[in-house]
């Protein structure tokens, strides 16, 4: 199972690339090795299922540098550090920026395949969320643009009445719009609305004007 899950390893040291690259073959990974950050960037494909772990010191790019460039790319691949000192200041930014590990060389076998364990199942999370993510979205994109109004309202909490105050139209109207969002997104219940929104990424900030209590009403019957 391991074999579906590459682990990309990016260090100056060519016996360092090679002994972890053995190390994790042997432990059942795919594992590419790099000289450098630019090496790694010029082949890397974000789609493919996989972790880094990158020296934190090399010249041009360092490991910290390398961990944002992913980042501000958009590309949410776990990261394991190591490197030749210890350096506090250094593991504390890697760690705040999501780093899985920040291991010193020589790194310990037992320690380095936890981490990329670790680093699999975080992967596999995240790949999954955005899945998740853009599924919602593409149901989304079915709705109409007075629907999709309608939706933002709604998951912030307002109830039909207002919704309609809000958007100058009737709560008849406004019921109408919401029923057929519903049923363009799928969703039967608001407990599972609001979990869709979540999944697609929409805030559920209190909209301006509702009051902090404000129910969430269902469309159907009387509201509370």
């Amino acid at each position: 199972m391991n074999a579906s899950f590459t682990v990309f390893v990016i260090d100056d040291e060519l016996p360092v690339r090679r002994g972890l690259q053995r190390l994790l073959l042997a432990a059942g990974y795919q594992a590419e090795i790099f000289a450098n950050a630019g090496e790694f960037l010029t082949a890397h494909d974000p789609a493919e299922p996989g972790c880094v772990i990158v020296d934190l010191a090399m010249p041009e790019v360092d490991g910290l540098e390398l961990q944002q460039t992913l980042t501000a790319a958009g590309t949410n691949r776990p990261v394991i550090f190591v490197t030749g000192r210890g350096d506090i200041p250094a593991t504390v930014r890697a760690m705040k920026a999501g780093a899985i590990d920040f291991l010193t060389k020589p790194v310990d076998a037992e320690a380095l395949l936890t981490a990329v364990k670790r680093a699999k199942v975080l992967d596999a999370e995240r790949r999954r969320a955005r899945a998740e993510m853009e599924a919602a979205r593409a149901l989304v994109a079915r709705l109409s643009a007075r629907e999709r109004e309608v939706l933002s309202h709604v998951v912030a909490g307002r109830l039909n009445k207002q919704i309609a105050a809000d958007l100058g139209t009737v709560e008849k109207t406004i019921k109408v719009h919401r029923g057929r969002m519903m049923q363009k997104l799928e969703i039967r219940t608001v407990q599972d609305l609001m979990r869709f929104a979540e999944r697609a990424g929409m805030a559920q900030a209190p909209h301006p004007g509702s009051g902090a209590g404000s129910a969430i009403d269902t469309g159907h019957g009387r509201e509370e």
